[in-house]
């Protein structure tokens, strides 16, 4: 992928984010996340929710392995164990997702079903 996509990309607004994050998820069947002896997460500002950080591709999850990931590697996720795992942990942990976050700008923190019933719905399309 070329830096002029990545950047336009990056630059899109957080719901067209999600949507680009969909799409790809759903058709690679996976998502990325950042990993380091466990998975990255994230306080929002907002009211303190604990998040969990997933990207479409590798490439946007290494570009926010900066600050306080910096010492972090970019690991991928299939979406099988993000359904039947990942998604069920968090959901019992009182945790959510943050989706296609980028350097200084969040990503959309959608319901644990809302993302699920996306990409599944996605899944569907593209079987």
């Amino acid at each position: 992928m070329n830096q002029k996509k990545i950047r336009a990309v990056m630059s899109l607004p957080a719901p067209e984010r999600y949507s680009h994050f969909i799409k790809v998820a759903a058709d690679r069947r996976l998502v990325w996340g950042l990993w380091s002896d466990g998975w990255a997460l994230h306080q929002t500002d907002d009211d303190g929710t604990i998040v969990f950080p997933i990207w479409p591709e590798k490439v946007y999850a290494e570009l926010c392995a900066t600050d306080e990931w910096s010492h972090f590697e970019a690991g991928e996720i299939d979406l099988d164990d993000l359904f039947d795992e990942l998604i069920p942990r968090l959901r019992d942990d009182g945790k959510l997702v943050t989706v296609f976050p980028v350097p200084g700008v969040g990503g959309i923190v959608p319901a644990l079903e809302v993302l699920e019933a996306d990409l599944r719905n996605e899944l569907s399309r593209i079987e």
